[in-house]
């Protein structure tokens, strides 16, 4: 990593490097099962908020399954590709700062993936009370969560006790799987799980 600049994971300028010299170890270049999975599943189609969504391809992927989709991502270069990735649904990433983001519709689901991981884990607080204020009772946040004690990241990892201990004073989860389709950055270390909105 000697040719990237920026050391910084909180700053756009962080992942517009490493997004520009296609370095990207966390993108897994399609849809994950889990995913698929949780979709065939659902009631209904929900209105889904994507932050952090990198090149975008779980947003096309729900907008094709006929659900309502905004996603954002700091770094200008992530949401050039993704525009130019997504042809018709382009439209729907936007470059934004999460912890400012007012999404324009309710939402029903907050999806996770390699957001939560991505940044230092002093400001998984503020991310927390962010889903948290975002999704109404009963919403859902649901996605792949790493669990790792190493110091260094990213991906910053957490131990299962913390992520409870951060989660559980707005959530209750109420689904829980291990994941078969890791990238190897992720593999052993990582699990699909769903957060309920408490009241």
């Amino acid at each position: 990593m000697s040719e990237f600049h920026s050391r910084d994971p909180s700053t756009p300028e962080f992942w517009s490097e490493r997004f520009s010299a296609h370095f990207t170890p966390w993108d897994l270049g399609g849809i994950p099962a889990a995913l698929r999975q949780f979709v065939a599943q659902a009631p209904h189609p929900y209105a889904t908020f994507i932050p952090g969504c990198g090149t975008g391809y779980e947003v096309a992927y729900l907008s094709e399954a006929g659900w309502d989709v905004v996603a954002i991502d700091f770094a200008p270069t992530a949401v050039a590709a993704a525009q130019a990735r997504l042809g018709p649904w382009g439209k729907r990433v936007r470059q934004a700062d999460f912890f400012s983001f007012v999404p324009d519709k309710p939402v029903e689901l907050i999806y996770e993936r390699a957001f939560l991981c991505a940044l230092p884990r002093a400001s998984w607080p503020d991310v927390v009370q962010r889903w948290a204020s975002v999704l109404p009772a009963g919403g859902l946040l649901a996605g792949f969560f790493y669990f790792d004690t190493a110091p260094k990241g990213p991906p910053f990892g957490a131990s299962s006790g913390e992520l409870e201990g951060l989660l559980a004073p707005w959530f209750e989860r109420v689904d829980d799987q291990p994941v078969s389709d890791s990238l190897p950055l992720f593999a052993g270390k990582e699990r699909w799980q769903v957060w309920r909105r408490l009241p």
